[in-house]
């Protein structure tokens, strides 16, 4: 597909879908304990607190960070504050099957970003495989009722997704524009944790927007201190080095292609665990979205 897809990134590539398929199962396991903008918080709250031993430093004083501090609060705003708070309001009103199958719309969204803001070229078969994903997207929003497309009523789950999907597509193209300084980029830990030092300030403000206008409660138990351990250690800080670094040697048009391994992955695992049965348009939404990235990621030969 890509000179650039050798083993290893694809390795790297192929981590973060099946964590983010896990994030997502776990968001609506939880979803009755803890408010889902708080849970963001909590997650990355805890993701800050791993990383800080190992790239606290950049936080200093007279640090090349602050050179460039309205940057990561930007990339800590799209893919730390924003992405997964809308993601875990989404996992409120539908499941984690119908959420990354809309967010399987990636492929879409990187397009038109690269498009819009990147001055990125769109060839004819970038267009006929968006037609493709769009397809499916609209299969899994119309819940496999072909006929009641017209009708159409987004849940409010959906439209957060859509929202978040957009919010990492600009996410990802900004990730493929070094200007950063090169002591932090080069190292994982400093850089990933410039964005979530930012993040987590972004998400504390809308985690107390959250309690001032709902009846916000945690009920703590096992379970919670369970899950919230994995979506802090798995797709906040794995996923996110494995993205970055994916992104960043194949391009966020060919690492979309990846991401749509997400809702196979959260299909095995609803049903696993959640006992959510994938339905019949789900498999068929599914070939549509993957064949859309197949025939946009051709080359002209």
């Amino acid at each position: 597909m890509n000179a650039r897809l050798n083993l290893s990134t694809v390795f790297l590539l192929i981590v973060p879908p099946l964590l983010w398929a896990g994030n997502v199962v776990i968001g609506r396991m939880v979803n009755n304990l803890v408010p889902p903008i708080t849970l963001n918080f909590l997650r990355w709250a805890i993701a800050f607190l791993i990383l800080l031993p190992l790239a606290g430093p950049i936080f200093r004083r007279g640090s090349s960070l602050w050179l460039h501090w309205r940057r990561f609060a930007l990339l800590g705003l799209l893919g730390v504050g924003l992405y997964n708070a809308l993601q875990y309001l989404a996992l409120q009103s539908s499941t984690p099957i119908n959420v990354t199958l809309v967010a399987a719309g990636m492929p879409v969204w990187m397009m038109l970003t690269g498009w819009l803001f990147f001055g990125v070229a769109v060839a004819r078969r970038q267009i006929i495989g968006a037609i493709l994903s769009i397809g499916g997207v609209l299969l899994v929003l119309a819940r496999g009722e072909l006929a009641h497309l017209l009708e159409l009523r987004l849940v409010a789950g959906d439209i957060f997704m859509i929202f978040a999907t957009i919010a990492w597509s600009i996410y990802s193209w900004l990730l493929t524009r070094s200007q950063e300084p090169a002591d932090i980029r080069a190292n994982w830990a400093s850089f990933l944790l410039a964005q979530v030092g930012f993040g987590v300030v972004w998400s504390g403000v809308f985690a107390a927007g959250e309690w001032g206008v709902t009846d916000a409660v945690i009920h703590w138990n096992t379970t919670l201190f369970a899950a919230l351990a994995y979506v802090s250690i798995g797709p906040a800080i794995i996923a996110f080095r494995c993205w970055g670094a994916g992104v960043q040697r194949a391009g966020p048009a060919v690492a979309a292609f990846f991401s749509n391994l997400t809702p196979l992955f959260a299909a095995v695992l609803s049903s696993a665990v959640l006992g959510e049965t994938p339905h019949l348009y789900h498999a068929i939404a599914f070939l549509l979205i993957v064949g859309g990235i197949l025939v946009s990621s051709r080359r002209a030969a």
